[in-house]
């Protein structure tokens, strides 16, 4: 069963694409609710993806995006956010981001695009 990192501030948001992605996906889903939690997580936990929210407190996702490639390079990483500019999609990419999704989304889809980078 893969392991997936989810770094979601919004607790309902968290919640529903936790149990979506478990349920549907068959996912073990470990949530945390801001950058610093989620960077603690990832380094106790094996995982083998990471669906990171940009705009956290404590540490947004683009910073724990960095420090993640700092120690894994290969670890698919998906960044989830309302800020659907150029800018911010080409600093994730430059990040070492995969894939970027944009809120409001449908879980369907980031499914999809989980399965695809698995």
């Amino acid at each position: 069963m893969h392991r997936i990192l989810l770094a979601e501030d919004d607790p309902n948001l968290g919640d529903i694409l936790k149990d979506y992605l478990e349920l549907k996906g068959k996912f073990n889903v470990v949530l945390a609710k801001d950058g610093e939690e989620a960077l603690r997580q990832f380094n106790k936990e094996k995982f083998d993806l990471c669906i990171l929210d940009v705009m956290m407190p404590r540490k947004d996702g683009f910073t724990l995006g960095k420090e993640i490639r700092k120690t894994d390079k290969e670890i698919p990483i998906i960044f989830a956010t309302a800020k659907g500019m150029m800018e911010d999609k080409t600093e994730a990419f430059s990040l070492g981001g995969d894939d970027y999704i944009t809120k409001p989304f449908r879980v369907e889809e980031l499914l999809l695009r989980i399965h695809a980078l698995l």
